[in-house]
């Protein structure tokens, strides 16, 4: 495998050299949203598993699938 060329482009025209030059390092690193997300991502998905571990429980998927039933029967 070949390294990167010595000298890049001027203008990258293609999109394979947009994104190969893109400079991503730098605004991770300087822009705070980046910095929110994670921390967004590291608080929600405790909620989210403690909700889907309680509507999911034996108990509550019992007791759907009977409200279910009895809509199913009177239908019929």
């Amino acid at each position: 495998m070949s390294d990167a060329p010595g000298r890049p482009m001027k203008y990258p025209y293609t999109i394979s050299a947009k994104i190969a030059q893109f400079p991503m390092k730098y605004y991770i690193q300087n822009q705070w949203i980046w910095r929110y997300w994670m921390i967004g991502i590291a608080v929600s998905v405790p909620v989210f598993y403690k909700i889907h571990k309680m509507a999911n429980s034996p108990g509550n998927v019992s007791k759907w699938a009977e409200i279910r039933r009895k809509e199913a029967a009177e239908h019929h």
